[in-house]
């Protein structure tokens, strides 16, 4: 598959994001393993890495920094802030100084002069979004970081920041189990000249070649409370979908997982994806969806499938839906 545009770059559709090595799911990492898997990730063509402040409380930052500085020139590095910590605890802070002094912590961290797509991870009803986003364009200037994005916001949202300067990117959750970027974001992306990042692109897990099991989750699992599509009563619901992609699968010759990262990527060249794993099997699969050619036919045969109404529960827990500002669908306002 072609290199696609984010910003001035060019990557390669299948990035990597950088979460899962220490946050969310499951235990972190040992570091030698970060190592092996950040190395191997640059080795098989992976060269748009995605992190944030949050990740780890900064360690996900810190081991790229660590294990990739003498490769720096090999990849487009991303990172968020607003989404941070303070002593220990996290925070949700878009006032402009906070953006420049996280931006700084993050340079410090990453071991590098700057950082090639910096976006706000959050948005901040407590600050206005055209003052946040002149503290980046700040950063812009002063050399600090290239270009600007936004994660987990709106269309309009989006429209505001572009209409102050060129948002590069626009990170939302996007799979065949949460399609909340179909409402009108990517429309937005596609008008004002965004790329949509697509994150958890795998479902968090539930298109796994290797079924997931709720029992099995860490006990600091966030799919245990945060993710309610990952959880019972939702979970089992859920599964009952995942015959027909499977069976797609098995008659494309790929996995489960490159099919629904393969689908995405399907939805045009404005749409880059970032699974994100802990492990270097998954790692070299994942990177095997840059092969996967699916026909309008096989596409409009998982949309359907995977119609939103069709998936069980709420894409976030109500807390977690409080802190975005993404769309909803008819069907989900009902349930609100």
């Amino acid at each position: 598959m072609e290199n696609r545009s984010v910003g001035p770059f060019k990557v390669n559709p299948v990035g990597l994001g950088c979460m899962n090595m220490m946050h969310a799911y499951n235990a972190p990492i040992p570091e030698e393993d970060s190592d092996r898997l950040l190395n191997r990730a640059l080795d098989l063509g992976y060269d748009f890495l995605d992190t944030a402040t949050i990740y780890g409380l900064g360690e996900s930052e810190r081991r790229i920094g660590k294990f990739l500085k003498h490769r720096r020139d090999e990849f487009v590095l991303a990172s968020k802030c607003v989404l941070g910590f303070e002593d220990g605890k996290r925070i949700l802070d878009a006032r402009p100084e906070k953006i420049k002094a996280a931006c700084d912590a993050s340079l410090e961290r990453l071991q590098t002069d700057v950082i090639d797509l910096y976006y706000m991870h959050r948005p901040d009803p407590n600050v206005p979004l055209a003052d946040s986003i002149g503290a980046m364009v700040e950063l812009v200037e002063a050399g600090k970081i290239k270009t600007i994005g936004l994660s987990e916001m709106s269309a309009d949202m989006l429209r505001e920041a572009a209409a102050i300067h060129p948002i590069a990117a626009m990170q939302s959750e996007y799979s065949l189990i949460a399609r909340t970027p179909e409402i009108a974001v990517h429309d937005a992306c596609k008008e004002v000249g965004t790329t949509l990042v697509a994150f958890s692109p795998v479902g968090r897990g539930i298109f796994s070649q290797t079924p997931l099991d709720p029992e099995a989750y860490w006990e600091g699992d966030m799919r245990r409370s945060f993710f309610p599509r990952l959880a019972e009563p939702h979970f089992s619901e859920n599964m009952k979908l995942m015959p027909l992609a499977r069976d797609m699968a098995a008659r494309l010759g790929c996995s489960l997982p490159q099919l629904a990262i393969a689908w995405g990527l399907a939805k045009g060249p404005s749409v880059v994806s970032i699974p994100g794993t802990k492990s270097l099997a998954h790692l070299e699969d994942n990177f095997g969806a840059n092969d996967v050619v699916l026909s309008a036919e096989d596409v409009a045969a998982l949309d359907a499938h995977f119609a939103p109404e069709a998936v069980a529960g709420p894409r976030y827990s109500a807390m977690g839906q409080a802190s975005v500002t993404t769309e909803l669908f008819p069907h989900e306002l009902e349930q609100a």
